[in-house]
């Protein structure tokens, strides 16, 4: 009797385990994808240099993600095509007793990305937009301080980006 009760004990408590995978977990849509280009993506904002900012940003987070191998566009399972559509800034914060002073400023940065097969150029993910977002505090240069927070937005824009293809959501 105790051995049966040990038995199922056992049991149960195995079968809590069976749902979990070890390692990647793709997206069944994208389960024949293996390795990824990430050509740069086209820039639809008058920024200069952003896109170039942006492409590096979404292939490291790929390479630190391991899901996708980011490999040449000859070589590759699937073509990621992205384009900058939007990048705003909105201020946060006035200064005290003047309203039309800003001390800080939100900064939005928008990319419209698709995957496509590589051989067919089948759409594999249809286009969705994604976001990345950050704060800055404005000081003598707003140019400068802008400058500095568009890796920040771009990082966040990756995460989310390599996370909807790599989990699906």
């Amino acid at each position: 009797m105790k051995n049966l009760l040990g038995a199922a004990l056992i049991l149960l408590s195995l079968g809590g385990c069976a749902g979990y995978h070890i390692g990647p977990v793709q997206p069944y849509y994208l389960r024949g994808v293996h390795s990824i280009a990430v050509p740069t993506f086209e820039n639809k904002t008058l920024v200069p240099r952003i896109a170039v900012l942006v492409t590096d940003t979404v292939i490291k987070q790929f390479q630190q993600d391991g899901t996708y191998r980011v490999a040449g566009g000859d070589q590759a399972d699937a073509i990621l095509k992205g384009e900058i559509t939007r990048i705003s800034r909105a201020p946060a914060r006035s200064v005290r007793g003047n309203v039309l002073a800003t001390t800080e400023f939100n900064l939005a940065l928008r990319v419209r990305y698709s995957l496509v097969s590589r051989v067919g150029g089948k759409v594999l993910a249809p286009p969705i937009e994604v976001a990345g977002t950050t704060s800055f505090f404005v000081g003598p240069d707003i140019t400068s301080d802008e400058r500095q927070a568009l890796p920040l937005a771009a990082e966040e824009l990756a995460v989310q980006l390599v996370s909807q293809l790599s989990e699906g959501w």
